[in-house]
């Protein structure tokens, strides 16, 4: 996931290699998931097994969004469940558009509609949050009371890290060595998103061990496992090996 949170306006382009060298994605042939010349870049959501991704988001969004509006009352909490399941399908449209460039012009013109899609997300998640620790901080609630409570704790850190981690590549490269050592860490960057992307898929997981979704929500477990194993069916074959030096 080139940049989880975040890439500035103008970001480094190899001259000697337009990108034809990334064409082979993690499963299939070379050629697969990758983005037709002249085509427009929406297509990108759907290219291969994205669409099989983009049904694992939409069918996450439903069923949390269905569970909290069927099984109310609608309090504070509840907007933890809607904002982080919206959060995490913008996150996924962000992975999707940018997956298939592979020339100079595509990656720029995906690089900023990826870094505006994060931001929306980062948004998003924020509001979740915050939304939850002002409803403990009200309530007198025990905080860490759940595996989902740690696993959403080192989710947030994972994603502010991989936002001020994105941006100062690129936007401070001094802060590196300089641009040469800058674009070095680039795999790694992105290599740690796609960890952060099934680390994200855990946390919802837990979500359903929780006492709100077992009292409340009603969220089923087996049904949060097929979603997140459509996800994973749908983002990580179209990985492009040689983004991530392969």
């Amino acid at each position: 996931m080139a940049s989880a949170t975040g890439i500035p306006q103008h970001p480094p382009i190899n001259p000697d290699n337009d990108g034809q060298d990334d064409l082979e994605p993690l499963l299939g042939r070379p050629g697969d998931a990758s983005q037709r010349e002249n085509a427009p870049i929406v297509k990108n959501l759907v290219i291969g097994t994205g669409v099989i991704a983009e049904a694992a988001g939409i069918l996450l969004v439903t069923s949390v969004w269905a569970a909290v509006f069927l099984n109310g009352p609608l309090i504070l909490f509840s907007v933890h469940p809607l904002a982080q399941s919206i959060g995490l399908l913008v996150l996924i449209q962000s992975i999707l558009v940018l997956q298939p460039t592979h020339t100079g012009a595509q990656k720029q013109v995906g690089q900023k509609i990826h870094a505006g899609l994060n931001f929306l997300a980062f948004a998003i998640f924020a509001v979740g949050v915050v939304s939850i620790e002002v409803n403990k901080f009200a309530n007198n609630g025990a905080h860490f009371h759940s595996v989902h409570g740690y696993l959403g704790v080192i989710a947030s850190f994972w994603l502010l890290a991989q936002y001020a981690i994105g941006f100062t590549m690129f936007g401070v490269p001094q802060l590196y060595g300089g641009e040469a050592n800058a674009k070095k860490i680039w795999k790694y960057h992105r290599l740690s998103g796609y960890v952060l992307l099934l680390f994200l898929a855990a946390t919802v997981i837990s979500a359903t061990q929780t006492d709100y979704n077992l009292n409340v929500l009603g969220l089923k477990l087996w049904a949060m496992i097929v979603i997140s194993v459509l996800l994973i069916i749908g983002v990580y074959p179209r990985i492009k090996k040689q983004k991530l030096g392969l």
